[in-house]
């Protein structure tokens, strides 16, 4: 079951995995794990603080997209954060020039041998104001999606 809390400048949803944290963790921040179920192209990276990881999306309709992202903390078993720049999908516009935002994911036991896992994503109101809006609907969208993705993951390993 995932839930939801939304306000103009964050996302946030959660979701309980039946699998041990260790599992999900792995699958959270091993990078190439991480974009199979993601969807991008990670092979032979991998997530460090102040490293740029960065791949192509291989969703249907996406594929001209990048998974590009810079890691900025790894506890583990515990939070792992990046910045990117969400919804980038003009191929006619420099996202650099805009503020990331930051995606946060934290760990926490559940009932039962399970794991809570959440994902905050904030910084919205530096996303320039003519793409804010889509950006935060695409993302809110996405994140229900990838949470879903990453159960369905986890409880086939």
């Amino acid at each position: 079951m995932t839930t939801e809390a939304q306000q103009t400048d964050r996302i946030e949803r959660s979701i309980v995995i039946n699998a041990s944290r260790d599992k999900v963790w792995r699958s959270l921040t091993h990078a190439e794990t991480f974009g199979t179920w993601f969807g991008a192209e990670l092979a032979g990276q991998a997530f460090e603080p102040g490293r740029r990881v960065r791949g192509r999306v291989f969703k249907c309709g996406f594929e001209h997209v990048f998974f590009d992202v810079v890691v900025e903390r790894i506890e583990p078993q515990q939070r792992f954060s990046f910045h990117w720049h969400p919804y980038p999908v003009d191929p006619k516009v420099d996202y650099t020039l805009e503020q990331p935002t930051r995606v946060e994911f934290t760990l926490a036991d559940a009932p039962d041998n399970a794991t809570l896992l959440k994902v905050v994503e904030s910084g919205f109101d530096g996303v320039p104001p003519h793409r804010r809006f889509e950006a935060f609907r695409m993302n809110n969208q996405g994140w229900q999606a990838q949470l879903q993705n990453i159960t369905n993951y986890v409880q086939q390993q």
